[in-house]
């Protein structure tokens, strides 16, 4: 009888993924970019208030609040339930995704400490653009100040801000930037990308605005990468669209009195 014993088989090496495989992965990370980009959703959902009614416009050609309040918010809980259950089919912890390991109470505290830099950064930025290429001030008034003229109208805005805003756009932006990073040309990629996007989105407020905005995307985007948790731009991102409302109703009294 034979008691010795077979030496262990040694592990076989991994097989890298085929290039049919990657680009799969490539084009369903992709997709998902696309179906997280906010125009499907935004799409639907204005479909869908055409359907029952809703219009952008009041009868004399401003914009109306109940219609931009209920498509901002409509919109931002069918974008973030679709992006959690895209996550959710790869297995993803949306904890893991959107939180990282820093203290959620810290985060918080740096994302406050970011607002004056960015408040100050804000005008500054348009000033400057508008000194050295005025050409790109086309917008005289920003449309969206018309919708705050009651108290009511500032208290329902305030709420699309922060929850359209600050809440959706920062979880958008945390989920896109990590798609680029797994499968589409890394972070530095997705930053840029997504930055211009962001700033895209805005041209209704003039392309001074756009830019702005773009560069602000760029800054929170960098914040989130750098901390891994989107509560710092988050509350960052928040903040500042409410001291903008703040400084609008400031403004639009100092005026009138």
């Amino acid at each position: 009888m034979d008691d010795t014993i077979d030496p262990p088989t040694p592990p076989l090496p991994s097989t890298p993924p085929s290039s049919s495989t990657a680009v799969a992965v490539r084009i369903r990370a992709f997709v998902e970019v696309v179906l997280c980009s906010d125009f499907p959703t935004q799409l639907i959902v204005i479909q869908v208030l055409a359907w029952i009614g809703l219009h952008p416009l009041l009868d004399n050609g401003g914009l109306s609040l109940t219609y931009v309040a209920t498509l901002s918010l409509v919109d931002a809980a069918a974008l973030i339930a679709l992006m959690f259950w895209l996550m959710r089919r790869r297995g993803e912890s949306a904890r893991e995704a959107f939180l990282g390991a820093r203290p959620i109470g810290r985060e918080a505290r740096l994302g406050i400490l970011l607002v004056p830099g960015i408040v100050l950064f804000v005008p500054v930025s348009l000033l400057l653009i508008q000194r050295f290429a005025p050409a790109l001030h086309n917008v005289a008034v920003n449309p969206l100040e018309s919708l705050l003229e009651t108290p009511r109208d500032i208290w329902i805005f305030a709420v699309v801000a922060i929850v359209a805003g600050g809440l959706r756009e920062e979880l958008q932006r945390a989920f896109i930037l990590r798609r680029f990073e797994q499968h589409l040309g890394g972070a530095r990629v997705g930053l840029v990308v997504f930055s211009i996007a962001f700033g895209a989105g805005h041209l209704l407020q003039g392309w001074d605005a756009a830019i702005v905005t773009a560069m602000l995307g760029l800054v929170w985007g960098i914040v989130f990468l750098a901390r891994r948790s989107v509560v710092a731009p988050l509350v960052s991102h928040a903040c500042f669209n409410l001291s903008e409302i703040v400084r609008h109703v400031a403004v639009t009294e100092w005026v009138a009195g």
